[in-house]
């Protein structure tokens, strides 16, 4: 299996685990469970999404993409920086609840635009 197959595998895992660990941090605060903040499960998230970037970082490097000129890619970007300011309002318990159910339904439909776009690789310009 060559460097490119593997790292498009890592990368695909690793997406598929963030949002599998956004979900399952949003429904702990739901259903009343904050205590998971006092847990792996609050650094685990960060260091898989560490590992995310790492990845698709040197996917760019391997598929000798550049995300100027490739549109999908420049999308995808933009997305997952609005996915992660959304986050941010979703998970964040200062942040009133409606503003936090308006955040998560953002956030979620951001990454699954980003998968939609990474899947489809649609020529945006």
């Amino acid at each position: 299996m060559n460097s490119y197959m593997i790292l498009k595998h890592l990368h695909m895992t690793t997406a598929y685990l963030t949002v599998v660990l956004f979900s399952l941090r949003l429904l702990m605060d739901a259903v009343g469970r904050p205590g998971w903040r006092m847990t792996p499960l609050r650094w685990i998230p960060h260091a898989n999404d560490t590992v995310l970037l790492v990845a698709a970082i040197s996917l760019l490097f391997v598929g000798g993409w550049n995300p100027l000129e490739q549109g999908w890619l420049l999308a995808k970007i933009a997305l997952l920086l609005g996915y992660i300011a959304a986050g941010l309002f979703a998970l964040k318990v200062t942040v009133s609840r409606p503003i936090r159910v308006v955040a998560a339904v953002l956030a979620l439909v951001q990454v699954s635009a980003i998968f939609h776009l990474a899947m489809a690789k649609p020529v945006l310009f």
